[in-house]
């Protein structure tokens, strides 16, 4: 019973990962209000030290992301085994999860677009030498077949992820 008593409980990653992000939020409004703007704050700490330390944290998560969405489908899609049953909980997962988050990420979009209506009373002109920007249309095979990677590792190292997808679940 002592032994319990000693030991501390300690602090999960979720409230780690909190606790980073309000002391960074608070530490950036510190930095924004009560440090005297100069050379130190604007050319070092913010343009050079945050600078690189946040976009360098950015560059880590997005290297993660393609190797961790492609390993994640292997592994799961071998959990199942089964083909069949493989399909089952893909048409499963689809329809309900993917098609409902989508539905509701649109609604709270165009919801939080209409409150706060952005570009209202923005008057941006088009520069006199603009010109017109060439669109290319692609049909809707050419989409499907754009799903089918041509070269896997092309994919990975571009990050295109329904190629990777389609690859990890069909092929991997």
């Amino acid at each position: 019973m002592e032994k319990h008593e000693k030991e501390k409980k300690k602090l999960g990653l979720s409230t780690k990962i909190f606790i980073a992000l309000l002391t960074g939020a608070v530490c950036g409004v510190l930095i924004h209000y009560y440090m005297p703007e100069g050379y130190f704050r604007d050319t070092i700490l913010i343009n050079g030290i945050l600078y690189v330390l946040g976009n360098g944290f950015i560059h880590l998560m997005q290297m993660l992301v393609v190797p961790l969405v492609f390993f994640s489908l292997v592994c799961g899609a071998m959990a199942i085994g089964d083909t069949k049953t493989l399909g089952t909980v893909g048409v499963k997962t689809i329809i309900p999860a993917y098609l409902c988050t989508t539905a509701l990420a649109i609604c709270v979009a165009l919801g939080i677009a209409s409150l706060i209506n952005p570009g209202v009373g923005l008057n941006i002109a088009l520069p006199e030498d603009a010109t017109e920007v060439a669109t290319t249309q692609v049909d809707f095979a050419e989409t499907l077949l754009n799903i089918i990677p041509k070269n896997i590792f092309t994919s990975l190292s571009a990050g295109d992820m329904l190629p990777i997808i389609f690859f990890a679940l069909f092929v991997g």
